[in-house]
């Protein structure tokens, strides 16, 4: 595994195919202060980049996922940049699949940004939750819009007006965690999941990802027509292989490769 630093609060693991992007500022459960949010958005820049990274996933360390903002830093009267402003580095779908490794609390932008993954492996002890709900901080990140996509209006707007942590099996329920591990295993869980993923042929993979997220809100014939528009390069340059593949006994016995 080769390793690099954007700065000491992100750190760059690589192993083939699966980029593993450290938040590392255990101190204060991994808040983000405006240099680390900088260059986090530079890590996820450097993973889209890379044509040998297929895969990332997202990580804290010391135990919480990400507590959100700093918000020493802004008593301190620093301006607060939403991460899924217009420019933020949150403000659109990553162009490869991420998956955030979950373990202790991923509250406020640490929700958002967990929201922000495609895919959300969480311990058996992690929490979700809108705690900056107590601090009179909103939710800039893309947590109001992503949330209840993916749980369900009632569902958010409960943990948005109460602050209410979720656990990690209630997540899971409610389809907010996509798989629960023991506590200390979501980062082996995630990069084993990201590995297994990066397996498959990149194009089709890629192509029925963005379709799924660009059918949000469209017309059911003009998503349909944006599928068929995602497909073209997969059924040019990697679907006959594939079924050269499968003639000629690959996939046999529920082998995938």
């Amino acid at each position: 595994m080769q390793g690099s630093t954007v700065t000491d609060k992100i750190l760059i693991e690589r192993d083939a195919a699966v980029t593993t992007i450290v938040i590392n500022r255990p101190q204060v459960r991994n808040a983000l202060d405006t240099e680390a949010t900088a260059a986090l958005g530079r890590a996820l820049q450097a993973f889209e980049e890379d044509a040998e990274a297929h895969v990332a996933v997202l990580w804290g360390a010391g135990g919480s996922f990400c507590a959100g903002a700093d918000l020493k830093e802004l008593a301190g009267g620093v301006a607060y940049q939403a991460w899924a402003g217009r420019d933020g580095p949150l403000s659109r779908p990553a162009r490869k699949p991420v998956i955030a490794a979950v373990a202790g609390h991923a509250c406020a932008g640490g929700l958002g940004l967990a929201l922000w993954c495609d895919l959300r492996v969480a311990e058996e002890s992690a929490r979700f939750a809108v705690l900056s709900r107590r601090w009179g901080v909103p939710m800039s990140d893309g947590t109001t819009v992503r949330l209840p996509r993916l749980v369900g209006s009632g569902r958010a707007l409960e943990m948005l007006l109460t602050a209410r942590a979720v656990g990690a099996h209630e997540a899971l329920a409610i389809g907010l965690a996509s798989s629960v591990v023991p506590d200390g295993q979501s980062r082996q869980a995630a990069e084993a999941l990201a590995r297994r993923i990066a397996e498959f042929p990149p194009i089709a993979m890629r192509s029925d990802r963005q379709s799924l997220y660009e059918q949000e809100g469209r017309p059911l014939h003009e998503a349909l027509a944006r599928e068929e528009d995602h497909a073209q390069q997969a059924k040019r340059d990697e679907a006959p292989l594939g079924a050269q593949r499968f003639a000629s006994g690959a996939g046999r016995h529920g082998k995938l490769t």
